[in-house]
């Protein structure tokens, strides 16, 4: 895909390999919409891209740990553009970030399973319309090789809680979400495909959880610019890729019935079921 005057939103594009990517689409002339928390983080890339003499890209402030803050980020979006040509839902939080023990988001969800999966899963019904205004269009979901199935009688994880199952719970989500969503929308023109970009990539979510890096941001970008931008995957769907290959998640991610009680459950939480 030519992506010269495509638009693409980034969530956590402010840091890590979010704004790799960030850098490299605006570079290619994309109309790049950066999201995060920290409006002087999102300054220093604006500026980086600027003095490299491209576009500067527009920057969305918002707290996706709570779903007024995703509705907000989602409205702000849909008021600026008409189209949106490319989501890719990246931001999140590792299984350590701000201590091992379990948290809650404002509106009473496990934290991880709120901001990894529920935000993305409410922004991206939020925004369907302007992606059926590009189509086609892309969806890509940043996910992860550490993926653990979904205990419905406990989904917020309030007895035996251990962070870095809440962390693969929430990719798995994740996963299962990219497999309904592009059933959903395959009439639509629009490809849904999810992905682990790399692994324990020199990133702030990795080091904060105390782990040596593996590998970098841009080998975890360029796995992210293929589903983007690669032709191969233009009319692929609702799979899941190690890097640049296809891969295998986890089983319930091809459980049917699993993935209609996590859809159900989502549509609840997140209030799009009314």
């Amino acid at each position: 895909m030519n992506m010269r005057g495509k638009t693409v939103l980034i969530t956590g594009s402010t840091d890590g390999v979010g704004r790799y990517v960030a850098t490299r689409l605006a570079a290619e002339g994309a109309d790049v919409l950066i999201h995060g928390r920290s409006a002087e983080r999102a300054k220093a890339l604006i500026d980086e891209i600027v003095k490299a003499g491209h576009a500067a890209p527009t920057f969305y402030q918002a707290d996706l740990s709570s779903m007024a803050g995703t509705r907000e980020l989602a409205a702000a979006v849909i008021r600026d553009h008409k189209r949106l040509d490319v989501l890719v839902s990246n931001a999140g939080i590792g299984s350590q970030n701000d201590g091992p023990q379990r948290q809650e988001s404002r509106d009473g969800h496990e934290l991880r399973f709120a901001v990894n999966y529920l935000s993305g899963f409410l922004l991206v019904h939020l925004l369907l319309p302007l992606l059926k205004a590009a189509a086609p269009s892309r969806i890509v979901n940043v996910a992860s090789l550490g993926q653990h199935p979904i205990d419905f009688d406990d989904v917020m994880i309030t007895k035996g809680y251990n962070g870095s199952r809440a962390y693969a719970q929430s990719k798995l989500s994740q996963i299962m979400f990219t497999i309904d969503l592009a059933e959903e929308l395959k009439s639509d023109r629009i490809t849904v495909n999810a992905l682990h970009p790399a692994t324990y990539m020199n990133t702030t979510m990795v080091r904060a959880g105390g782990i040596t890096p593996m590998s970098t941001v841009e080998q975890g970008g360029a796995a992210i610019l293929h589903l983007v931008e690669g032709d191969d995957v233009a009319a692929r769907s609702g799979l899941f890729f190690n890097g640049m290959n296809e891969a295998r998640a986890n089983p319930q991610a091809y459980d049917a019935d699993a993935r209609r009680r996590l859809r159900t459950l989502s549509l609840e939480l997140t209030g799009l079921s009314s």
